[in-house]
């Protein structure tokens, strides 16, 4: 009995997959599947997202002549079955791993990848740009974006699609719609509908009756035009998009390809508008461990393929996350003003245990951070005490509002930043780097960074009662370092830091998440004989002058220690020192901070040793800022 070579094994490349008939796809989108699974069992990473667009990808490479034809993903965690099709299937266990594959997509690892994406409704807007450099080029390539797995709710997606009909007629959006409600799929009709309405007969037929409208007086074609959309709009859900100028097909079975391959090709023909393809999946699809979850394995740790168990950590310390969402919840307990915001990461940020407790005042408002913000500000102009909980990559895309909404006007919103710092496998896209500095620039913010989980429940119960001004706590991804949390929670003095450690010849002046290791590089300092003050600054701005002052003038070496992007916590402490005349004093000042690159994802102890700020690379800072480079460092390393 011979046994046949499974047709993934046959397919290294996109042409690989057009040669095939396509009676072979279903055969082929299992196959890709059960990679798909395997491959992240082994790593790690977003699953469900992945497993959903099975069919898709194979449909759109299948098409499509990519890489001429540019395919967009939002977000790239939808595109694991993609980066397998495309040259990538060998190097897959190396998802999200140190000099492995990304968990995005990426510019710099495929032709196939024309677009990095990681953060949600990019797409629409890259590819009207890569279709607008077509079209000015003269070129005739196709332009695709697939959006979904929730990015839809970003306000991203609708300014693009608001500017496509006007700045070129031949660009394909696919709408990946897995739970977001749209529109309910209507099964076999439905796909029957969407091939009729984007085939030639039926857009013949409408070219037609717009033609016979363009000759009727202007009301009666504007009521015309207005009744054939609306007409299409209550079969197919489509007159938001017909608004915006797009032609509609829609909803199509996202898992049937003998359905799916000849409507993208019916789409791919049309090219007097933009088309937008409504296509409805199953997110976790053909994997039953995935299908039943609540979050239909949107990010899993390493599991075992047979029970779908995931990979548990061992118990250790509570994640810094949690003992926020715990500690904002007491609070609120005894204070109805607080209110909590995410944009679409509840458990990611700990809120949804805030919302357990406290539904009617927790607030989830999808992906859309520009709205967090300004909401949040609302919220505080009307007496509330909004805590807007979201990642710090992600505070990025609404930092105008921080600036116009909520610093200018002193409004008292508590950003709490999570994943402050790195990330590790998400890698540079997720990191947490610049909040420091992007925050520390405005007028009257207060800006905390938590030591520990301790410092961190104390931090919040100081911003509930900072009520004129703006404030933020950042604070890391995993786990605290095991720190007891007092039952009574003090509030801190503004703009003041603590001296945790007295000494005569090194001061670490430690802002933030780097204290742990910055207390070790304190023990082993004083290992080789060198008197180490430590220090835990707690505020970036306002800094705690008198501190600095005192650690300047009765030290030899000062480090200050971030984890963040030059010009943070350190480019403060400098132009004070710089400003106050301390930099004449002779004390040798060094600030380490985050490498001023982007770092590739690895695990979260090898990025910090690459950027300097473990233990070993702060004694190693210290001693050659005394200039005793053979004290012997490596002998007291852990």
């Amino acid at each position: 009995m011979t046994v046949s070579t499974p047709l993934l094994d046959t397919v290294k490349l996109p042409a690989d997959l057009r040669a095939l008939e396509p009676g072979q796809l279903p055969q082929l989108a299992d196959e890709l599947r059960a990679e798909t699974i395997d491959a992240v069992s082994v790593t790690g990473g977003h699953l469900g997202a992945g497993l959903g667009v099975v069919e898709l990808t194979v449909a759109l490479h299948y098409v499509f002549d990519t890489p001429k034809d540019v395919l967009i993903w939002d977000v790239g965690h939808q595109a694991y079955p993609h980066k397998i099709l495309t040259g990538r299937r060998d190097r897959i266990r190396t998802l999200r791993q140190e000099h492995g594959l990304s968990g995005f997509t990426k510019r710099s690892e495929s032709a196939y990848d024309p677009f990095g994406a990681a953060h949600a409704a990019t797409s629409i807007s890259a590819a009207l740009g890569f279709a607008a450099a077509r079209d000015s080029k003269g070129e005739n390539n196709h332009v695709i974006a697939v959006i979904g797995d929730g990015s839809m709710s970003a306000g991203m997606a609708y300014e693009a699609m608001n500017n496509a009909a006007h700045a070129t007629r031949r660009l394909i959006v696919v709408l990946n719609d897995n739970d977001m409600s749209i529109a309910p799929p209507v099964g076999a009709m439905s796909n029957y509908l969407a091939r009729r309405f984007s085939g030639y007969t039926y857009r013949s037929l409408r070219n037609v009756a717009r033609k016979v409208a363009e000759a009727l007086p202007k009301p009666m074609a504007e009521a015309a035009k207005k009744a054939e959309e609306y007409a299409r709009g209550m079969v197919t859900g489509g007159t938001l998009f017909e608004e915006l100028g797009f032609h509609y097909i829609g909803i199509v079975d996202g898992h049937d390809l003998e359905n799916l391959v000849p409507i993208l090709r019916n789409a791919a023909a049309i090219d007097h508008k933009p088309v937008l393809v409504h296509v409805r999946t199953q997110k976790g699809k053909g994997y039953a461990p995935a299908e039943s979850a609540a979050d239909k394995y949107h990010g899993v740790s390493k599991f075992n393929v047979v029970t779908g168990e995931q990979q548990k950590a061992k118990a250790g310390p509570p994640l810094y996350q949690n003992v926020f969402g715990e500690t904002l919840t007491k609070l609120a307990d005894a204070d109805p003003k607080i209110v909590a915001i995410t944009a679409a990461m509840p458990s990611g940020t700990g809120l949804d245990i805030f919302a357990k407790a406290h539904p009617k005042r927790m607030f989830d408002v999808g992906i859309a951070e520009q709205h967090a913000v300004t909401f949040a500000a609302g919220l505080a102009a009307d007496g509330m005490k909004p805590f807007a909980a979201i990642y710090s990559t992600f505070l990025q895309r609404g930092y105008d509002q921080v600036v116009h909404d909520v610093a200018i006007q002193k409004l008292p919103v508590r950003f709490a930043l999570d994943r402050a710092g790195l990330v590790g496998a998400d890698g540079a896209t997720h990191a947490g780097s610049f909040d420091i500095g992007y925050l520390g620039a405005l007028p009257d913010f207060v800006v905390m960074g938590a030591a520990d989980e301790a410092e961190l429940a104390r931090m919040v119960a100081t911003q509930v009662q900072i009520d004129d001004r703006p404030s933020a706590v950042r604070y890391p991804r995993g786990e605290a370092l095991g720190v007891e949390i007092p039952a009574h929670l003090e509030p801190l003095e503004i703009g003041k830091g603590r001296i945790v450690r007295e000494g005569t010849t090194v001061a670490l002046l430690s802002f933030g998440a780097r204290f742990g290791d910055a207390q070790k590089a304190a023990d082993r300092l004083g290992a080789l004989g060198f008197s180490t003050t430590l220090a835990d600054a707690r505020f970036a701005k306002p800094l705690d002058e008198d501190l600095i002052r005192r650690l300047a003038k009765e030290h030899e070496v000062l480090l200050t220690i971030e984890e963040g992007a030059v010009g943070g916590f350190g480019a403060f402490v400098l132009q004070f020192m710089a400003k106050d005349g301390l930099l004449d004093r002779g004390v040798k000042i060094r600030t380490l901070t985050l490498p001023d690159v982007f770092q590739d994802q690895a695990s979260p102890a090898a990025m910090i040793a690459e950027a300097g700020l473990d233990a070993d690379g702060i004694v190693r800072a210290a001693v050659e800022a005394l200039g005793r480079e053979g004290a012997g460092v490596g002998a007291v390393r852990a």
